[in-house]
């Protein structure tokens, strides 16, 4: 069963990490390795991150979907 959920910018990180770990590389590459033991991470959404990072939420989202769409085909 495939899923079509795409990651928006309310996804929370712990969500995207859980569910699609493939994305790991682009995570580290944004937001750093901290994110994969921040207790925060199960809560704060992708918009929050790329906010904290000061990083454009758009560029990561547009990352991180095109790693899963890579997965899918």
């Amino acid at each position: 069963m495939s899923e079509d959920i795409k990651i928006t910018k309310k996804t929370s990180i712990g969500d995207v990490i859980k569910k699609y770990p493939e994305t790991e590389p682009v995570i580290k590459k944004y937001f750093g390795a901290g994110c994969f033991t921040c207790p925060g991470s199960k809560t704060e959404d992708i918009a929050f991150g790329a906010t904290m990072h000061n990083v454009a939420p758009e560029v990561i989202i547009k990352e991180l979907n095109e790693v899963i769409e890579k997965r899918k085909n």
